[in-house]
C-alpha cells in the first residue's frame, strides 16, 4: 500500500476485492504543502473529484533532476515501488478515489508487467484517457452508495481500469514508434489554446515545445491523428462556442480571442458553424 508523509487523509469507504483495493479518500492540507507519495506494492490510480490544490505538480525525484515538476492532472498513476514528490500552494481539503491495482493479477491477465518507460513515466502524472477516468467515476459512485453485489461490480470495474490502463500504455508505445509527441508537449499545446488570447502561430507552438515547426507538425499528425492547424482552429472554435455560451458580449469574445473586429469574429463563426454569433447563442437559449 502507499504511503503519504505530512499529508494527512480520511478514508471515507474503502472497498477489497482480489484485484484491487479501492478508496474515497478525502486529504486536508491546512497550507502549501511539499511531500513524498510513495508505492510500495501495487499500481496507484487517483482521480480527483474536487479541484486539486493550487499548482499541484510532481517530481519523479529518483528519476528526473530535482528541479523538474510537472504538473498533476485529474488522474494520475503511480507505479509500483516509485515515488513522487508533490508540491502545491495549498487549498480546500479534496476528495479522490483511489484505485490501488495488484501488480500479479495484472502480470496474469496481460502476461507480463506494464512496461514503464521514460515516455510511461512523463504521462502517468496526467492521463488523460476518457475511458478510465469514467470508470473511476463509477468505482467512486459504488464507493459512495454500494448496491447489491458491490464486491462483484468493484472487482469488474476494477478489472476493466487495468484493461484501460493497458491499452493506455500501448498507445503511447505506438505514437513514440510513429514519432509523436511526449504528452507533456501535447498537454502544453492545449493549455495555450484554452488562453483567452489571439490564436498561437505553429513558430510560438513549436518554441513552446522546444522544437522545430517540422518536428511539431509530423509529431502532432502522429499523435492525434489529424494537423495541428486543424487543431488549433477546432479548439478556438470550441472556445468560442463556450464562451457564448455565457454571458459575454460578442465584442468582448472577438477582442479576447484576438481578432481584429467583431465583425471579423462573425464572419469567421458563421463560415465555420453557417451560421451567426447570436444566432448560435438564440438556439442555446430556445433548447
Amino acid at each position: 500500500m502507499a504511503n503519504l508523509a505530512k499529508n494527512p487523509q480520511t478514508i471515507d469507504a474503502e472497498l477489497q476485492v482480489p484485484v484491487a483495493i479501492t478508496q474515497l479518500a478525502h486529504f486536508h492540507h491546512a497550507g502549501p504543502l511539499d511531500h513524498t507519495m510513495r508505492e510500495r506494492d501495487m499500481v496507484w490510480l487517483d482521480l480527483c473529484l474536487t479541484p486539486r490544490p493550487r499548482n499541484a505538480r510532481a517530481c519523479y525525484a529518483s528519476r528526473w533532476s530535482p528541479n523538474r515538476f510537472e504538473r498533476l492532472g485529474k488522474v494520475f498513476v503511480l507505479p509500483p515501488g516509485e515515488s513522487i514528490k508533490v508540491r502545491n500552494e495549498g487549498g480546500p481539503a479534496h476528495t479522490s478515489v483511489l484505485c490501488h491495482l495488484r501488480p500479479e493479477a495484472l502480470s496474469e491477465w496481460f502476461d507480463g508487467e506494464l512496461s514503464w518507460s521514460d515516455r510511461h513515466f512523463e504521462a502517468s502524472l496526467d492521463v488523460r484517457d476518457v475511458n478510465i477516468r469514467n470508470l473511476m467515476l463509477r468505482l467512486g459512485q459504488e464507493l459512495r452508495q454500494p448496491g447489491f453485489a458491490s464486491q462483484t461490480m468493484v472487482e469488474l470495474i476494477a478489472a476493466q481500469i487495468a484493461l484501460e490502463l493497458r491499452r493506455y500504455s500501448l498507445r503511447l508505445e505506438e505514437n513514440a514508434a510513429r514519432g509523436g509527441l511526449a504528452p507533456w508537449r501535447l498537454r502544453l499545446i492545449d493549455e495555450r489554446l484554452q488562453e483567452e488570447r489571439e490564436a498561437p502561430t505553429l513558430t510560438e507552438l513549436a518554441a513552446l515545445c522546444k522544437l522545430s515547426v517540422r518536428q511539431l507538425t509530423r509529431g502532432f499528425q502522429a499523435s492525434r491523428g489529424h494537423s495541428i492547424g486543424q487543431h488549433v482552429a477546432n479548439s478556438r472554435l470550441e472556445h468560442a462556442k463556450r464562451m457564448l455560451a455565457g454571458d459575454h458580449s460578442v465584442k468582448h469574445i472577438a477582442y479576447s480571442l484576438g481578432f481584429s473586429s467583431p465583425s471579423s469574429f462573425c464572419c469567421a463563426f458563421r463560415r465555420a458553424t453557417l451560421e451567426t454569433p447570436g444566432q448560435f447563442r438564440q438556439r442555446l437559449v430556445g433548447a
